[in-house]
């Protein structure tokens, strides 16, 4: 008998996420954009790769009157024609005949009495049992009207009993502090905690769950993940489009509330908190909430000091055409409604004192980006001295000469640093710039990538929305947001919506009517945003 090596067969990797009890999932807002863009797409890639169990029934409700065969055609047009989709006519047919339908408005509690009626049904059907899961992809003025119909017709089972119910809601969860507490409240009249599940998609990206995996899996980083080490750390989402006919949503709500409370908050808490005792849902949201808590609030009178609000002008974003924020639809001729936002913000614990975090969102963008780049403190002695091969300020004319030298001094200095910047999207990946010698008999010295590319490594990450729905389905809230995360993230924004507030009533008791400033659209904001950087000897990396 020859000798040899006995492999073990290698362990299905899914097989720990793959769901074995039925479910039901009611999706709010079935016939609407998020539910055929994303849910279904997500909940059709799910059951392809068979994490969920053969009951697992979708029963769609919403105000347009659609039979279950129409219901199911509208899903079947937006699976064929979405191109992260990989259709497939045997899969669909497994999947199709889960799909069901039923038109209500959202605060008729005769309609919640007929919801009440096919659930009932369709778990006796398909031997479902009591599991049922409600995900909120509606407006948020109806939030409350559900939660309360919900409750009232008895469809919310008590939490810790046989069969488990939980509820999903989208952003935005409130307009500011006080009408996220109210909307917390009322969720939580109706709902235990932990059967509750507030979503941020950006959670749900694996190059957001990777900042965390960087962090505390590598012991070459973490040593230096502090403000002995790092200088800088600067954070941007970007978008090319401007509001494209949506201006009537986008006057309620801005660059702030819309991207920095919830986007930009959570890309802050997973760079700069502490470890947590274990990758679970507690341990995780526990140290969140505690960096939240160190965000050093800001006095009303500080506000335009640390925070520099913008609209985007007419021009061209990503090679097309885009109107003045001002012309577009639904927008009044006179808003202060903010397309732009850059905030100078300081973290006061023992880790992070002294280290500013630059976070930027706006819309009319040169490029679609989101990055954070942590930019690391010079070497304490620079031996070698060298910008060859970097653009001076030669060929300026007189004007802005010195504007330009002072740029080339920034760019210079930054020469001498290295800077880690993780890519959330698109070309996911992380990037450590260091120097090196360029080949030569001088010593000359330019910047190089080291690089890791998530597409080359692992291929295409999946869709944000697989991830979160399988983990509500299986119970897991590690990557949702808790309610005191929350209310801390809108704390926080909503000084700044009080300071800004302040400033246009004492700008109103002038002669002048409060502008804000602006920029063309296709550049990186307005000048104001670089002078909240430049006054430091800084300047932004994502450009």
């Amino acid at each position: 008998m020859s000798e040899g090596i006995i492999l073990e067969e290698a362990p299905d990797i899914h097989a720990q996420f793959q769901v074995s009890s039925p479910a039901m999932m009611v999706i709010f807002g079935a016939s609407g954009d998020l539910a055929n863009r994303k849910l279904l797409p997500a909940i059709y890639k799910l059951s392809q790769q068979r994490l969920l169990p053969p009951n697992f029934v979708i029963l769609g409700y919403a105000r347009s009157p659609l039979s279950d065969d129409e219901f199911r055609h509208r899903a079947r047009t937006s699976m064929v024609g979405n191109s992260e989709v990989e259709f497939q006519g045997s899969a669909w047919d497994a999947f199709a005949p889960r799909l069901f339908y039923i038109s209500g408005e959202y605060d008729d509690h005769e309609g919640f009495e007929r919801l009440q009626e096919r659930i009932s049904m369709l778990e006796e059907q398909w031997n479902i049992g009591g599991n049922r899961l409600f995900y909120l992809s509606t407006p948020p003025s109806v939030y409350e009207p559900i939660i309360t119909c919900l409750g009232n017709a008895d469809l919310v089972k008590p939490a810790g009993g046989h069969n488990w119910t939980r509820v999903v809601i989208e952003k935005p969860f409130g307009s500011d502090l006080q009408s996220a507490h109210k909307l917390n409240d009322h969720v939580l009249s109706v709902f235990d905690e932990d059967q509750v599940y507030r979503i941020d998609h950006y959670l749900g990206k694996e190059t957001v769950q990777n900042v965390l995996v960087f962090r505390f899996a590598n012991g070459i980083f973490e040593p230096i993940w502090n403000r002995n080490y790092v200088d800088n750390v600067q954070i941007t989402v970007a978008e090319s489009i401007g509001v494209e006919g949506r201006g009537g949503y986008y006057e309620r709500s801005g660059a702030l509330r819309d991207m920095m409370q919830n986007h930009l908050m959570q890309l802050v808490s997973l760079t700069a908190m502490e470890p947590p005792i274990a990758f679970d849902a507690k341990a995780v949201r526990d140290q969140k909430v505690n960096l939240l808590q160190a965000i050093r609030p800001l006095s009303l009178d500080e506000v335009p000091d640390y925070v520099v609000r913008a609209q985007y002008n007419a021009g061209t974003a990503d090679t097309r055409p885009v109107p003045a924020y001002l012309e577009e639809n639904g927008v009044a001729s006179d808003s202060t409604t903010e397309t732009y936002v850059a905030w100078r913000l300081e973290i006061d614990n023992w880790r992070w004192q002294g280290v500013p975090f630059y976070l930027r969102t706006g819309k009319a963008l040169p490029r679609k980006a989101s990055e954070i780049s942590v930019t690391f403190r010079r070497a304490p002695h620079l031996l070698f001295d060298s910008t060859e091969g970097f653009d001076g300020a030669s060929g300026q004319g007189e004007t802005g000469l010195q504007a330009a030298i002072q740029r080339e001094r920034l760019i210079e200095d930054s020469l001498s640093r290295n800077v880690l910047t993780m890519r959330i999207q698109p070309d996911e990946g992380i990037t450590l710039k260091t120097l090196a010698k360029r080949p030569g008999p001088s010593v000359n010295l330019t910047p190089v990538n080291l690089e890791f590319t998530y597409g080359h490594s692992f291929g295409d990450p999946p869709d944000a929305y697989q991830r979160l729905l399988l983990d509500v389905v299986l119970g897991d809230s590690t990557l949702f947001t808790r309610r005191d995360e929350v209310e801390l993230a809108w704390q926080r924004i909503t000084q700044v919506l009080d300071g800004w507030q302040m400033q246009e009533e004492q700008s109103s008791n002038g002669s002048q009517p409060f502008r804000l400033p602006t920029y063309p659209a296709g550049t990186w904001g307005p000048k104001e945003a670089d002078g909240l950087l430049e006054k430091e000897g800084q300047h932004w990396i994502a450009e």
